[in-house]
């Protein structure tokens, strides 16, 4: 077992399933990380993982070697900020941080979404886990002026923290 601070006892044998899986098993386990069959092939093809920080370390390089076409079906798999894909339960999980928000801060988060997808053509990608509404919205606006190239390396790293999170729920499940 690994010193990961996700660690659980059940970790070496969640990663122990998941490397064994049969392919098309784990594929459309991989996908439901993310949405890019590029990332869940490389992610897959470099299986097994030694350990969790193996695994992360496999996540990460899979995202580095995205292309623009792979990283909006990447993308793609993800809901609006602000609206949670209803009866998802990652999404909702995920967009924690919204529930319960002012009308008046959802309309702005909204419109900002608006005005981001006008301009990037995709939506607002943000590791949400953990964050609200109020903060979602400044990073939203902090990152509006980005340029393309420099959006998307930002939704590279994001992408990398939410599937860091996914694959360790994901290890943190009891094996049945």
């Amino acid at each position: 077992m690994t010193n990961h601070p996700h660690a659980s006892v059940d970790a070496p044998g969640a990663l122990g399933a998941l490397a064994a899986a049969p392919a098309a098993e784990l594929e459309r386990t991989l996908l439901d990380v993310c949405s890019s069959p590029s990332w869940a092939a490389a992610v897959a093809g470099d299986r097994p993982w030694s350990d969790r920080a193996a695994l992360l370390a496999t996540n990460a390089a899979a995202m580095a070697s995205l292309t623009a076409a792979d990283l909006n079906d990447a993308m793609a798999g993800h809901a609006r900020i602000g609206k949670p894909k209803a009866g998802d339960a990652t999404s909702e999980r995920e967009q924690a941080g919204i529930q319960g928000v002012d009308r008046t801060l959802l309309d702005e988060l909204q419109q900002a979404n608006a005005a981001y997808e006008a301009k990037f053509g995709h939506v607002f990608l943000i590791c949400a886990t953990g964050r609200t509404a109020a903060t979602m919205l400044a990073a939203l606006r902090e990152r509006f002026p980005n340029d393309a190239a420099t959006e998307a390396e930002i939704v590279r790293g994001e992408l990398r923290r939410i599937n860091d999170i996914r694959l360790n729920r994901l290890l943190d499940e009891p094996v049945v």
